[in-house]
């Protein structure tokens, strides 16, 4: 019998829940060394709270609602803006040092598609980092946490019941737990052009899915419209915060062509327009900010300077660049998955707070509210007796080449604009690539996000079909979790 939870994925909503889930001992599974191969580290904008005088989390909730294009659960988005401000609390309690206005209140910036301004961030775009420096430093901290990093899961455990008891890694080493949380992160890796950590391939969700969790919208995936267009992968991001503060997003000519800060699906459509047609697309903040962008937005400053872009006196040019996920795995409001000893937390989890179209900031803002309300389940469970997990084999890697043709797959067929040829074809090859070098979890990843998108005739938020422009009465996509292959038609 194992007490300890497991805990797969070390970025915000791995550790933060690692944290809360004291004294009960914890073990926390990283794939590279804290801090690295996480999106929770690169995330600029900050955390969406409603703080200031003039908000309430009934406006938030609302405008959680509005953007996710009619598939947000209005209980769910009344949950994490409720819970907000509390959590927003304890990261302060835990050092992070979010900017302040002269008085001492935590200054709040306006992002798209937000009512108010209400997101709390650390030196214009520094907060994903200073969030996770404070994060880590607590865990290394923390008595009741032990860190195993390196460890990349392949697949879940589980007894004769079904029951999840921990994970098999890459070297063949096992992990049982009494429960196990997936924390693993996105899926922006299966796309040739993201703002996340390349090693994100959808491993959590593929992991749950063959084993038979509930699959809930993966075929929303968004994609932020304002990425640096330089060449480098990942793409460096220009943060939202940079409208928030007066950038006007332009073409060639100069010209504007969408508003601001409309939502990330409306903007990033038009940017893939305005560039399919030949006139580009850049992000014009040199009157905006200026001579401040090496103090207010210091990495997004570094970004450009080292590609021989000086934003102070040039417009910086950008792409849409897939960024993150909406779906993933089905949880209730405790954070719990469909089988039984499994949890799910952050952007690998589906949880209904985001439906079709992420409000900004509100990642963060989802992942510590849910890893609090999973920690306050777990941690006073009395433990208990569970059969022994069954033999486990480890799904194969996925070798550069195919994966490299995967990313190439995704961006041409499963981006921006989607219509039915293109993700018929994605998935015909999908399978064929499943043939070839077997089922490996970033082509199961990707076969669930493009047969829900194929399944979806609708155009909804960040997912838009060119040959179904019009939306239908809302429904979420719910797939059932399955061991077999995804076959070549």
């Amino acid at each position: 019998m194992s007490e300890r939870a497991l805990i797969v994925g070390a970025g915000l909503a791995g550790l933060f829940l690692a944290l809360k889930l004291a004294p009960r001992r914890v073990t926390v599974l990283s794939q590279a060394p804290l801090g690295q191969a996480s999106s929770s580290a690169w995330a600029q904008g900050g955390l969406a709270a409603a703080l200031a005088p003039g908000d309430n989390p009934a406006l938030h909730a609302d405008d959680t609602v509005n953007a996710g294009a009619g598939l947000v659960d209005p209980a769910i988005a009344a949950l994490i803006a409720n819970e907000g401000p509390a959590r927003v609390v304890d990261l302060v309690a835990l050092g992070v040092p979010f900017d302040r206005t002269p008085d001492g209140a935590l200054a709040q910036s306006l992002e798209a598609a937000h009512s108010r301004p209400r997101v709390v961030r650390v030196s214009g775009d520094l907060a994903g980092k200073a969030i996770m420096d404070a994060l880590i430093a607590a865990t290394r901290a923390a008595p009741h946490i032990e860190v195993i990093e390196n460890a990349r899961a392949r697949a879940l455990l589980q007894d004769g019941n079904g029951r999840v008891r921990g994970v098999l890694c890459d070297d063949g080493a096992t992990f049982v737990a009494d429960e196990t949380i997936l924390a693993t992160g996105g899926v922006g890796g299966l796309y040739a052009v993201t703002t996340n950590p390349i090693e994100a391939m959808g491993q959590g969700f593929a992991m749950a899915a063959r084993s038979g969790a509930l699959i809930a919208d993966a075929e929303f995936v968004q994609f932020h419209p304002t990425a640096i267009d330089i060449g480098r992968d990942p793409a460096p991001l220009a943060t939202e915060a940079l409208r928030g503060e007066g950038a006007h997003i332009v073409n060639g000519k100069g010209e504007a062509f969408v508003p601001d800060l409309a939502a990330r699906d409306v903007v990033a459509r038009a940017i893939h327009i305005e560039r399919q047609a030949g006139r580009g697309a850049f992000l014009d903040a040199r009157e905006a900010v200026g001579s401040k962008f090496p103090t207010h937005f210091p990495t997004v400053f570094a970004a450009c300077m080292s590609a021989g872009i000086d934003p102070r006196l040039q417009p910086i040019p950008i792409a849409p660049a897939a960024h993150y996920h909406m779906g993933g795995i089905a949880t209730d409001v405790w954070g719990r998955s469909s089988l039984a000893g499994l949890s799910a937390v952050g952007e690998c989890a589906s949880t209904g707070a985001h439906g079709a179209n992420r409000l900004a900031s509100n990642s963060l803002l989802e992942a510590v509210v849910f890893a609090h309300r999973i920690a306050a389940r777990l941690r006073d469970d009395a433990p208990q007796s569970y059969l022994a997990p069954q033999p486990a084999a480890a799904p194969p890697t996925l070798p550069d080449s195919p994966r490299a043709e995967l990313r190439q797959l995704m961006d041409a067929n499963a981006s921006v604009v989607r219509e039915h040829a293109g993700l018929a074809h994605a998935l015909d090859r999908v399978a064929a690539l499943c043939d070839a070098h077997g089922r490996a979890n970033a082509l199961v990843a990707a076969h669930l996000i493009l047969t829900a998108a194929l399944a979806r005739t609708e155009s909804r938020g960040a997912h838009f079909r060119s040959d179904y422009p019009n939306g239908l009465p809302p429904q979420r996509t719910f797939i059932a979790g399955t061991a077999l292959a995804p076959a070549a038609a």
